[in-house]
């Protein structure tokens, strides 16, 4: 087909990792692992590696955890401009640099923003990279002082920081000890269990279903952090390596953040791609995509769904025209179950789908890296979809606590840019009517929606519970520590008789 030379393509991806202690292990800082990645992206696409990067006009970088949260600090130091200082390394020198905001969505949602803008005449070439090194501090940290690297680098050069972005978590749910991404995942992979009306054992058994398949996967993935095969029973089955966390997850179902990995992927016109000499076997068009955000957590109907999610994914196999059932390759975000059965649930999708759920081995298994793991699934379906030329790849990239996603269908088939009509979908989600909130002090007879127990190191137990007030059915948020509490939690809790009550700042809750 005749297209216009500023469609967008994928014409390169790179992935790097390390593995402390393994043979040639470098200690690479993040920067250190972007810069592997990018150069391996840039070898990617086949042409002259100094030509792409010269051709560059963008560099936009995913922001590490170290610069996430408030407070956050990088106790070896970093680079004051990620996106240059990746690019300084493989010779370039792009006019635009930006480092996008924090959530699992932004690879994705990058992607389509330059793709766009690329086929607005925005950009000619843009290098996409984000990396962590969160493993290889951890351990040099145990090091003496004088044997730690510094990893600061002083770049300067123009940047677009976008900052950290909308705030995600819940004040409300954080003073009654939502602490962790794990306790806020667990509220809403309760609720999905209530409403499903499983049983702890049957739950359970689904989760570790779901997740074996992409042990799998990992087994075989050269940059996986944990390549090891493991069935469901002892993916779900606690003990002394798979400790509880927060209730329903052990271990082995949460998201590992202890890695070091880099990932890149190279962006370019069909015209600056002709210039360069990139082979159009190589190129891989975006089909469709969509960026969608969800209600607050709290206000939401259902704690264990994400409409926004659900219709991204959809409007975005609509703009591409095709449909679930022809999809070769599919990669569903997978920090904690619910975030795949999410999607997969309205789709149709069964953890025994015989094409899998996953390119990479998800983030248990294959890893976390911060908010970048998207951007390792985006290289996964690219080598996918060369090999199998015509077919359909889905990517689902998720945020904050099922907060943000972002789609993207992908094909070597050409296809001419098309935009989407997400605004209009973000309308008819922001006017969806939000679940009151019970007044601070919330007291009186109440119904458990969804709970979570959080488990310390020490084996202490502190226990959360989201539930409905029975005179009004407002939402209160309350938590608690005592044994009655606890085996109630333990059991079949959901709609289970409660009695909340204010105690100081806090709202306490007991069995009725």
């Amino acid at each position: 087909m005749s297209l216009d030379p500023r469609t967008p393509v994928v014409v390169g991806v790179g992935e790097a990792s390390e593995r402390i202690g393994a043979p040639g292990y470098a200690a690479l800082s993040p920067v250190g692992l972007g810069a592997a990645a990018a150069a391996a992206a840039l070898a990617d696409t086949g042409a002259d590696p100094a030509a792409v990067a010269a051709a560059l006009t963008v560099v936009a970088g995913v922001r590490q955890f170290e610069m996430s949260v408030p407070g956050a600090v990088a106790p070896l130091g970093r680079a004051d401009n990620f996106p240059r200082a990746v690019a300084r390394r493989i010779g370039a020198d792009p006019p635009r640099a930006v480092l996008d905001v924090v959530g699992g969505q932004s690879p994705q949602r990058l992607v389509t923003e330059f793709a766009g803008a690329i086929a607005r005449g925005g950009a000619g070439a843009v290098l996409l990279v984000g990396a962590e090194a969160i493993s290889t501090v951890r351990d040099l940290l145990g090091r003496p002082e004088g044997d730690r690297p510094d990893f600061t680098e002083t770049v300067g050069g123009t940047l677009e920081d976008r900052g950290r972005g909308d705030a995600l978590r819940s004040p409300v749910a954080e003073a009654h000890g939502v602490l962790s991404p794990a306790a806020y995942y667990a509220l809403c992979e309760n609720a999905r269990r209530a409403r499903l009306g499983l049983g702890r054992a049957q739950y359970a058994r689904g989760m570790g279903e779901l997740f074996a398949p992409f042990t799998r996967v990992a087994a075989g993935h050269p940059h996986a952090a944990a390549p090891r095969v493991r069935t469901a029973a002892e993916l779900v089955t606690a003990g002394d390596r798979n400790r509880m966390i927060a209730d329903p997850y052990p271990r082995f179902l949460v998201s590992r953040d202890q890695v070091n990995q880099g990932a890149a992927v190279v962006l370019t016109s069909v015209g600056t791609a002709q210039d360069l000499g990139i082979d159009p076997q190589r190129w891989v068009f975006l089909h469709g995509h969509a960026d969608l955000t969800e209600q607050p957590l709290l206000d939401r109907p259902d704690l264990g769904a994400s409409p926004a999610a659900e219709a991204a994914v959809r409007h975005a196999l609509d703009l591409a025209g095709t449909t679930v059932d022809e999809l070769a390759t599919i990669d569903l975000y997978s920090c904690f179950p619910v975030a795949v059965t999410a999607v997969a649930d309205p789709l149709g999708l069964a953890a025994d789908d015989p094409r899998g759920l996953t390119v990479t081995g998800g983030l248990p298994f294959f890893g976390g890296p911060g908010n970048d793991y998207a951007m390792h699934a985006v290289a996964g379906t690219v080598r996918r979809l060369r090999a199998a030329p015509g077919a359909y790849g889905l990517l689902g990239a998720n945020g904050g606590f099922l907060s943000k996603y972002s789609a993207g269908v992908y094909s070597t088939r050409p296809a001419p840019w098309r935009d989407d009509d997400a605004p209009a979908l973000q309308a008819r989600l922001d006017a969806a009517p939000a679940v009151p909130a019970a007044t601070a002090g919330a007291e009186g007879a109440a119904t458990v929606e969804t709970w979570t127990v959080r488990h310390d190191r020490g084996g202490r137990r502190h226990a959360v519970v989201v539930a409905r007030l029975d005179d009004g059915g407002a939402r209160c948020v309350a938590c608690g520590t005592g044994e009655e509490l606890l085996e109630l939690l333990d059991g079949e809790p959901a709609g289970a008789a409660v009695r909340v009550r204010p105690d100081g700042d806090l709202t306490t809750v007991t069995p009725r």
